[in-house]
């Protein structure tokens, strides 16, 4: 099993930053990338960003190109997102998750976080 703990969400006005953090514990090992998905109210979840532990590839969807950082300290188990320029249509929860193979495909996420509310003020 592997436990993801979100946390860093919040209010935020349009064109400010955020930075969401996501500590992982438990089987880390068996993890092969991470990635940082949203869900707005009424839309279907989305992969945003990801990672793979090894390597450090990584992926982005079009909509967060140029404004989003996906981001790894090893050492301490931790994936980030930093989020710049944000806008109104970045307001969603978004949730950490973990992949035991790939890293673009939802269905390969096996374990995931609570979610933490992005909210962008206009």
């Amino acid at each position: 099993q592997v436990q993801l703990v979100e946390s860093g969400g919040g209010l935020v006005q349009v064109g400010g930053s955020l930075r969401l953090s996501c500590a992982a514990s438990g089987r880390t090992f068996s993890s092969q990338a991470m990635g940082w998905f949203r869900q707005a109210p009424g839309k279907e979840r989305e992969l945003v960003a990801a990672m793979r532990w090894t390597g450090g590839s990584t992926y982005y969807a079009d909509s967060v190109k140029g404004r989003f950082t996906v981001s790894r300290d090893n050492a301490k188990n931790t994936l980030y997102l930093q989020m710049d320029s944000l806008k109104p249509e970045d307001t969603a929860v978004y949730y950490c998750a973990a992949s035991a193979s790939g890293m673009v495909m939802e269905e390969n996420y096996a374990y995931w976080g609570q979610g933490t509310q992005v909210t962008v003020s206009s």
